[in-house]
C-alpha cells in the first residue's frame, strides 16, 4: 500500500527556493496545481461547537496568508516543496453549513441547562446541529478518500478539532490497525458536550467508539480533561496518555526528553497518523487558540518528537492541524499562524521523509 507513493516530477515549474514568494502563488508561496501536488491541504473553516472562543474558522485562511513568509531550508529534511504543495480553494458549502450550524449551536451553548430541558425549539435546534456536523464529517470524508485514491496525503487544516474525523474514517479504511499520535492539551473524549454529538470535545472518542481500523490512540500533552474523560482513557486498552504534569515531572527530575519521545514513538504502531491540536503546545506558541491552557509542549519537542518517528521506520501516512486562530483584536498579527503554518510544513516534511518522497539531510 505505501510503495503506491510516488514523487511527481516537476517539468514546467521552476522554483527558486531563495526568491520571495509572490502574491500570485498558493500555499507556501508555490506555484503547484493540484494535480502536480504529492500533499494536498483542504481547508475546513469551522466553529460551530466551539464554547470558549469562536475563530477557528478562520485558521486555514490564516494559515495561507501566512505561508508565504516560510524558508524552505531545513536542517533536518532536503527540500519537501519540490514533491507538490497544494491549498484547495474552502468549500461554499462548507462556509455556508458552519454559519448555520454557528447561529443554532450559539443560543444552546449561551443557555442553562435548565432552560434547555424546557426550550422545545432549542432541543430541536439541537438535533440540526448535529445533523450539520455529520454533514461536514461526510463531505471531509469523500474529499480526504478521493484524495487517498489518487495517492495522494491529504491533510485537514482545521478548524475546530472536530473537523478531521471523516478524514482519519478515510485513512484507516486505507490503512489498517492505524496508530493515532494526538497532541493536545485536551483529552477530546467526552461521549458528547452540551448536547453536541459531534462537538470539538468529542473526536477522539468518536474515533474510538465509530473507526474500527483505528488500532491505538497515543495522546500527548494532555492537562484539561473531566473525570469521565479520564476513566474512559485509563480503562480503554487501546489508549495510553501522556499527562502533560507527568511529562513536566519526569523532565524535571532530570529525565531526558529524548527519552520520553522515543518512549512515545515506540508505543505506535508501524503506520501513524498525526492529529494535532496547536493548543498542545504551550500558549506563548498560541494565544488565541479557542481554549489556551497554561503548561503544554515546547515546539522543539514535537520536533524531536516527528524527527523519532523518521528515526524508527514507521510510516507517517497522513495528519492534520486544528484550532488554529488568528487575534480577533489584532488581525495584522500573524504569530498564531505563523507557528501554525511552520508546523504544518515540519509535519509534511516528516511524513514525506518516512514515506522515502524526500531524504534526510546529512550536516
Amino acid at each position: 500500500m505505501l510503495s503506491s507513493f510516488s514523487m511527481k516530477k516537476i517539468t514546467k515549474t521552476i522554483i527558486d527556493p531563495n526568491a520571495k514568494a509572490t502574491s500570485k502563488d498558493g500555499i507556501y508561496g508555490l506555484p503547484f496545481k493540484e494535480t502536480e501536488a504529492q500533499v494536498v491541504f483542504i481547508p475546513v473553516p469551522w466553529d460551530v461547537t466551539t464554547s470558549y472562543q469562536a475563530g477557528t474558522s478562520n485558521g486555514p485562511t490564516a494559515i495561507l496568508e501566512a505561508s508565504s513568509q516560510i524558508d524552505f531550508f531545513d536542517l533536518d529534511f532536503i527540500d519537501a516543496y519540490q514533491a507538490g504543495l497544494f491549498m484547495k480553494k474552502e468549500s461554499a458549502k462548507i462556509k455556508k453549513l458552519n454559519s448555520e450550524g454557528r447561529m443554532l449551536a450559539k443560543k444552546i451553548i449561551d443557555a442553562d441547562d435548565e432552560t434547555m430541558s424546557k426550550n422545545k425549539l432549542l432541543q430541536k435546534n439541537l438535533i440540526k446541529v448535529n445533523q450539520i456536523c455529520e454533514d461536514l464529517n461526510s463531505i471531509v470524508y469523500q474529499e480526504t478518500k478521493s484524495l487517498l485514491e489518487k495517492d495522494k496525503i491529504a491533510v485537514v487544516v482545521g478548524g475546530d478539532h472536530a473537523t478531521p474525523f471523516g478524514a482519519i474514517k478515510a485513512y484507516a479504511e486505507k490503512y489498517p490497525k492505524l496508530g493515532i499520535l494526538h497532541f493536545d492539551a485536551h483529552s477530546d473524549t467526552r461521549i458528547s458536550y452540551m448536547g453536541f454529538s459531534n462537538s470539538h470535545a468529542s473526536i477522539m472518542h468518536n474515533v474510538m467508539e465509530k473507526i474500527p481500523g483505528v488500532s491505538k490512540l497515543i495522546q500527548v500533552g494532555i492537562r484539561d480533561f473531566c473525570e469521565q474523560e479520564f476513566t474512559y482513557t485509563r480503562d480503554h486498552k487501546k489508549i495510553e496518555v501522556y499527562f502533560d504534569q507527568n511529562i513536566a515531572r519526569r523532565k524535571m527530575s532530570g529525565e531526558n526528553f529524548q527519552k520520553i519521545a522515543r518512549e512515545i514513538v515506540s508505543k505506535l504502531p508501524d503506520t501513524i497518523y498525526i492529529s494535532f491540536d496547536i493548543d498542545g503546545l504551550d500558549p506563548r506558541f498560541c494565544p488565541n487558540t479557542g481554549t489556551p491552557v497554561p503548561g503544554g509542549l515546547d515546539y522543539h519537542e514535537v520536533i524531536l518528537i516527528l524527527n523519532e518517528i523518521v528515526a524508527s521506520g514507521k510510516k507517517l501516512v497522513g495528519f492534520d492541524l486544528v484550532e488554529v486562530a488568528p487575534n480577533p483584536k489584532d488581525k495584522a498579527n500573524e504569530w498564531d499562524a505563523n507557528v501554525g503554518m511552520r508546523l504544518l510544513y515540519k509535519m509534511t516534511s516528516v511524513s514525506l521523509a518516512t514515506l522515502g518522497l524526500i531524504e534526510k539531510r546529512k550536516l
